[in-house]
């Protein structure tokens, strides 16, 4: 698959859970998913990277439960998610030298992710009941999907 794609992919992650993305492609950046040695992005491969950004996705999943956890569709929300695709996408695609391409493909995975996971979470709730449920199963589809860009990146 297209490492342009997957970038846009895993930037889709980064709009519906924004620490789950990059933590994702840290994992496969470590253990030899994504060879990220030798671009501007290898400190994604680093020991403790992966290491510091599951415990940012884990709080992150752990607040998004909360009744008091603001929109993504805020701000800083929104620019977190960006940042996040964006960083996300490009080192998906830095090793085949496609860094800027990553980055953009992943900026706009991240929009279409925020605003179209919020939108599809409102009508989950809604069917639901209760935005609970919506929220747990954006989470295992959300972390389902970066495990499999991931590895998809990898074969």
């Amino acid at each position: 698959m297209s490492v342009i794609i997957l970038s846009l992919l895993i930037g889709i992650v980064a709009g519906l859970r924004t620490m789950t993305a990059p933590a994702a492609v840290a994992l496969g950046a470590r253990y030899g998913s994504i060879a990220v040695a030798g671009t501007p992005l290898e400190f994604m491969g680093y020991i403790w990277t992966p290491w510091i950004l599951c415990v940012l996705a884990v709080g992150e999943l752990i607040t998004d439960q909360l009744p008091t956890t603001p929109s993504r569709k805020v701000p800083v929300q929104f620019a977190a998610r960006i940042l996040s695709g964006a960083l996300a996408g490009a080192t998906l695609a830095a090793p085949q030298g496609s860094l800027v391409a990553g980055l953009i493909a992943g900026i706009i995975g991240a929009v279409i992710g925020t605003l179209g996971g919020a939108a599809f979470r409102a009508r989950l709730a809604a069917a639901f009941g209760k935005d609970r449920p919506a929220a747990l199963i954006e989470d295992v589809v959300a972390i389902g999907a970066a495990a499999l860009i991931v590895l998809a990146g990898h074969a």
